[in-house]
């Protein structure tokens, strides 16, 4: 069963804007994928109809197969944790326990359970130690890791970030890639990314669907997606750097892939090595 599904989802803002336009979407149980497109190309608005913040103007969403309505929305909110660009739109507790407790408080759970999930959802993220800290004071990435802590505490099934490495220098942002993909790994939760800094696509997802003006209009894996050009031109986007230099060495007559990472650019190169042509010998 998918975990989340859409169909022919629409979202008119004041009755004149439409931000989703029939949108047919779905994600399977511990996906990872990332979802990409410019600025205003309703990203942002799809997330909101994942947990119930927003309402189709038409079409439905489903959670576990069951549509979003007033009877199932705590359980969907649980099911479907959302963390918005800015921090700062989700934080409000004077402390970073008091903010990670807040949605195990409101599940009704028992003072025991809430202190267990505090204490584990500050360890996934390594902010132990961070407790009594006002969250307002910490730096952006802590404020993220603070963020995504509140949300681990409810128990996802789905965690959705919005543009998560906005506001991060390079460290922060690698740091932080890796603890989602940790989070996808070892706790078996789905990642859904919306960003439009493409080099982080490959190393977010398995699967990437390209939004353009409220549509989806591409769907598949790094390598299907970033492979078309007409597809990246529609969404003015670019390829990832790595692809790009593995595409300039190959118009340099370097029989080499695509590839995405830096890992696996390496790991190319180091298999051409040792071959007649290789220009770096």
């Amino acid at each position: 069963m998918n975990i989340i599904e859409t169909r022919n989802l629409t979202h008119i803002y004041r009755g004149k804007i439409t931000a989703l336009d029939g949108i047919n979407f779905t994600a399977k149980p511990g996906e990872r994928i990332a979802i990409i497109g410019a600025n205003g190309a309703g990203k942002s608005t799809l997330f909101k109809h994942f947990n119930g913040i927003l309402k189709p103007t038409s079409g439905e969403v489903l959670i576990k197969g069951e549509s979003i309505s007033s009877k199932n929305i705590l359980e969907v909110r649980r099911t479907v944790g959302v963390v918005f660009q800015d921090p700062d739109d989700q934080i409000f507790a004077p402390t970073v326990k008091q903010d990670v407790a807040f949605g195990p408080m409101n599940l009704g759970l028992s003072p025991d359970e809430i202190e267990k999930r505090v204490r584990e959802s500050l360890e996934t993220v390594r902010l132990t130690g961070f407790e009594e800290r006002a969250p307002h004071h910490l730096s952006t990435g802590e404020k993220k890791k603070v963020a995504i802590a509140g949300i681990l505490a409810m128990r996802p099934e789905v965690l959705v970030l919005d543009e998560p490495t906005a506001g991060l220098d390079p460290g922060g942002a690698m740091r932080l890639i890796k603890l989602i993909n940790e989070m996808n790994r070892y706790l078996g939760i789905t990642i859904i990314t919306a960003t439009h800094e493409v080099d982080i696509v490959p190393l977010l997802s398995d699967r990437v669907c390209i939004m353009s003006k409220g549509k989806i209009i591409g769907d598949g894996s790094p390598l299907e997606i970033f492979s078309s050009p007409e597809l990246i031109k529609k969404t003015h986007l670019r390829l990832p750097i790595v692809a790009q230099l593995m595409e300039m060495l190959q118009e340099e007559g370097v029989p080499v892939g695509v590839k995405f990472t830096l890992e696996e650019a390496r790991d190319e190169l180091l298999r051409k090595k040792d071959t007649s042509f290789f220009f770096l010998k």
